[in-house]
């Protein structure tokens, strides 16, 4: 209950400008702010997702202590209801896609830019030896195909790439650009 509450009161008087934009974009879809819309919006699955992830996330970013302790919680519980679990304190651009929520996992420390789709059982995550501080960069109009990995936090994807279902990521990928890993069936007889 009470991280209800410091949700209403980082909305009413926190720094909620960035929160109220993604609110517009990604629940409403519209330009004007209208409390009626978004409130009848945000019972879509995906849009209710969206509104209580982008409202943990920006209490995380730009909460005080009792905000963070208070977006803590309800990522928890986001991370129950829907299976999805995304790091607070990802920097994700406006026009985040998830057409299934199931199997995602997102490490905090990726900076992604707009209109990001990521599919079902997707991770981005680090491995031993990166750097710390360092973070995953994806570009604008990516889309990331059901069952991929991105392993490693220097990674640098660029914009306008597509990958392709059940990728294993690695190393870096230029911008305007498809990958993917080739996969070869092998029969083996008894």
């Amino acid at each position: 209950m009470l991280s209800y509450l410091m949700a209403i009161h980082f909305v009413l008087f926190g720094d909620s400008t960035n929160l109220k934009n993604f609110w517009k974009y990604e629940v409403i879809r519209r330009k004007r702010m209208d409390i009626w819309r978004l409130l009848r919006e945000k019972k879509q699955r995906n849009r209710n997702f969206l509104f209580w992830w982008r409202l943990a996330n920006e209490m995380y970013i730009n909460g005080n202590k009792l905000h963070k302790k208070a977006a803590k919680k309800l990522n928890s519980k986001i991370i129950n209801k829907f299976g999805c679990e995304i790091g607070l304190g990802a920097n994700i651009g406006k026009g985040l896609t998830i057409p299934h929520h199931a199997g995602i996992v997102v490490h905090f420390a990726v900076d992604a830019g707009e209109n990001l789709v990521l599919r079902q059982n997707t991770t981005i995550g680090q491995i031993d030896g990166d750097m710390p501080g360092s973070r995953v960069k994806i570009g604008s109009n990516v889309d990331i195909g059901a069952n991929c990995c991105i392993i490693g936090l220097s990674r640098k994807i660029g914009d306008n790439v597509k990958i392709g279902a059940m990728s294993f990521i690695n190393k870096d990928i230029p911008s305007n650009c498809t990958y993917i890993t080739k996969k070869s069936g092998v029969v083996l007889y008894k």
